[in-house]
């Protein structure tokens, strides 16, 4: 072998360096398609996926199809790890429930391989022009295109012609290069050395092995290594044998995007990145010895009715997949018990009740990233509501004990408003569906009128202060307004977070009406306060606080019906008939 590979001329290696250049060229170009037409699927199917992720939840055969549905989308199982690992982290998944997706997104990931497959499949120039024609209409629907929809789809052809263009390049690259006669010899002896051709292979198991794995976990893509698998056996460099334990190597090397991802989380995101990689690892060691011994007869069996070598391959990499699943699923919990072992509990983190729920691992799925903001804006409202609820009760009834906890609360609230913010800022840098940059354009307004009515609600524990200070107290006439004004705010309350957090006008004629009550109610209790001061029924201290209070309670109003607006510039009502007059009727 050495001395084949040092009989190579000057020009044989020149041609060797072009070949290598152009062969990372194709990776590159094939890696770039993965993740443009992943990418965009991702962001066009992204009301899918939320509703596929909340199946997920139920039982651990909806999460294998989750997983694989997921992966089948984004074309990546490390990328639907990352995501899982963030689920796990903000507590939206538990462990259990995370195992089963992670083993159907190792069967969603086996797409690849067959997209890879029918590139290299009969007249491959015909099969890639085809593509590259496919890549520039794209280009044209996302330079001409005026609708967010078209240019989506444009990008979604460009990846796709990109990927098969890519495959070209590394195919038509090898098989220039092996015309030479000395490159091939030595090539030849290379693979040979390390068992080409051997029906039963030994040692060299362990290096196929080891290389699928460390390739994989070097370009943190198992879809690019198996396309250059499946591109090294189409032009018969490798037998379908030793592409076996390349695949095989490959679903370990792909757990490494997982565990780095996990570094910085909580103990149960880093377990469900331990999952992943006793998933495959086991896979491939319960599948690894009998295929040293019985490759070649399920080569042989495999020829028998697919003589394409390419589909071979890929028909190999999804039966894995789909077997080691079978194996494995009913054994989730011992492998979530195992996950535990050896991933224990530290001081200080055994229960964590509180997760962050803006977790950065969601910003490269923009379409969850952006409901989960959603959600996190509704517990800052929550927060703010209940402050309000506290600072009333202080001022009616002159109870302060209350204080403490409402600083507390409106400190967090400040610290959800700067963060929600920040991230913000970096969602908008992604790539988004045009709805829901209307919703991240939208929610930088919602975080500040949130953040007002804590404000407001600031003011009113003052006023609390105030009023246990000077032993000032309210009548009975004016406490009772107080109270209808606070019954206004309590359904506009009820009503915003139903339109807001549903996404649904419907309740929008409810939300006109409780605020113009509110504005009407301020105006009652103007007129009743000048009327007491009038008939000298009303201190000035009281009546003071009494009427700025009144102004509060409606501005309160006011940032509520704001956020209930703000739905409108994306909303889009689509719901059945028995929905609509479920509403109707709630309004």
């Amino acid at each position: 072998m050495v001395n084949s590979v040092l009989a190579l001329g000057a020009s044989e290696i020149l041609t060797i360096v072009n070949s290598m250049l152009l062969l990372f060229g194709g990776v590159a170009a094939f890696i770039i398609g993965m993740n443009m037409m992943g990418t965009n699927l991702e962001t066009a199917a992204g009301k899918s996926m939320r509703r596929l992720m909340s199946k997920a939840t139920k039982n651990r055969f909806l999460g294998v199809g989750t997983g694989a549905a997921v992966t089948a989308i984004v074309t990546s199982s490390s990328a639907t790890t990352v995501m899982i690992v963030g689920f796990v982290n903000v507590g939206l998944m538990t462990l259990t429930q995370a195992a089963s997706v992670i083993m159907g997104a190792n069967i969603g990931t086996t797409i690849t391989a067959f997209i890879t497959a029918v590139s290299t499949t009969g007249a491959e120039f015909e099969i890639t022009a085809l593509f590259a024609f496919v890549a520039f209409v794209g280009v044209l629907m996302s330079m001409l295109g005026k609708k967010d929809q078209i240019k989506r789809v444009g990008a979604i052809l460009q990846g796709l012609g990109l990927i098969f263009i890519g495959m070209n390049v590394l195919s038509v690259t090898m098989g220039g290069m092996l015309k030479n006669p000395g490159i091939k010899e030595a090539v030849e002896q290379v693979f040979i050395a390390i068992g080409y051709g051997k029906e039963t292979l030994t040692w060299e198991i362990i290096v196929l092995f080891l290389l699928g794995a460390l390739l994989t976990g070097l370009v943190q893509s198992s879809a690019a290594i198996t396309a250059i698998a499946i591109s090294l056996a189409s032009q018969n460099l490798i037998s379908l044998p030793m592409a076996m334990f390349i695949i095989l190597g490959t679903n370990v090397g792909t757990c490494v995007t997982a565990l780095f991802s996990s570094l910085g989380t909580n103990v149960n995101a880093r377990r469900a990145a331990v999952v992943h990689l006793l998933f495959n690892v086991i896979g491939s060691i319960i599948f690894i010895i009998p295929l040293a011994f019985t490759s070649g007869y399920v080569a042989s069996f495999l020829n028998s009715f697919i003589p394409n070598l390419s589909w071979q391959i890929a028909i190999f990499h999804m039966m894995f997949n789909l077997l080691t699943t079978a194996v494995l699923l009913p054994f989730v919990n011992y492998l979530v018990k195992l996950a535990c072992l050896i991933v224990h509990d530290k001081k200080g983190e055994e229960k964590q009740e509180e997760y962050e729920t803006l977790d950065k691992r969601f910003l490269k799925t923009p379409a969850i990233a952006v409901g989960q903001v959603r959600k996190e804006i509704l517990r800052m409202g929550a927060d703010a509501f209940a402050n309000y609820k506290r600072s009333l009760n202080m001022l009616l009834t002159g109870d302060l004990s209350q204080k403490e906890l409402f600083a507390e609360t409106e400190k967090n609230i400040n610290e959800t408003n700067r963060y929600i913010s920040s991230f913000l800022v970096k969602l908008s840098l992604e790539d988004l569906a045009e709805a829901d940059e209307n919703k991240v354009s939208s929610f930088y307004h919602v975080t500040s009128d949130i953040e007002r009515i804590g404000d407001y609600a600031e003011n009113i524990v003052e006023y609390a202060e105030k009023m246990v200070t000077d032993k000032a107290q309210f009548s009975e006439h004016a406490k009772a307004e107080i109270l209808e004004m606070d019954e206004h705010l309590t359904e506009l309350y009820k009503q915003v977070e139903a339109t807001f957090s549903e996404i649904d006008l419907h309740y929008l004629d409810a939300v006109e009406r409780e605020e113009q009550a509110t504005d009407e109610v301020c105006q009652k209790m103007q007129d009743a306060h000048l009327r007491r001061m009038t008939e000298g029924r009303c201190t000035p201290e009281a009546g003071a606080i009494y009427l700025q209070l009144a102004i509060n309670m409606e501005r309160i109003g006011d940032h509520m019906h704001n956020i209930a607006n703000s739905v409108k510039t994306y909303a889009h009502n689509h719901i059945t008939n028995k929905e609509t007059s479920k509403h109707v009727s709630a309004a």
